[in-house]
């Protein structure tokens, strides 16, 4: 990929990846020896970032020059099965709880408080018609409607 020359704002900074680089798991060695070089670990971070961050699809980072977005995807999942995100989060929860404190007692792993809009058949409203019966009271203000039948 290309050399960065100016910061688009969408790169991390050095001291993220000073803090998340310790945590990335050994290279594998690739099984056949020589291939083309790896790109760089800092490059696939980024790119995965960007990701996140956006909600673009993997696809879209082979337009922005960061990685491509095979190398990228692929060591998202190598990352994610050695839990370096977890990791990683642990240690931002435990400094913060150094720094500020948080009660603990006090969390829950969701902490949405309102019900899912969607949130399963049980509190579901039934679609217009379905339910209460709609009022039929007639109206006299309201015509009635005549059906025309015709007799042979």
């Amino acid at each position: 990929m290309g050399i960065i020359v100016k910061d688009d704002g969408w790169r991390i900074s050095d001291a993220f990846w000073k803090q998340i680089e310790p945590l990335l798991p050994p290279r594998k060695q690739h099984r056949y020896g020589g291939h083309n070089p790896r790109v760089p670990d800092r490059n696939a971070m980024n790119a995965i970032l960007f990701v996140l961050r956006t909600g673009c699809q993997w696809n879209a980072l082979n337009a922005t020059g960061i990685c491509t977005s095979s190398s990228a995807h692929r060591r998202f999942l190598e990352w994610t099965d050695a839990d370096v995100f977890e990791k990683f989060w642990k240690r931002g929860l435990l400094q913060y709880d150094k720094k500020k404190g948080i009660k603990w007692r006090w969390l829950s792993m969701d902490g949405a408080m309102t019900k899912a809009p969607l949130g399963g058949k049980k509190n579901r409203q039934k679609p217009y018609g379905q339910g209460k019966k709609r009022n039929k009271k007639k109206h006299a203000h309201r015509r009635q409607r005549h059906t025309t039948q015709h007799h042979s």
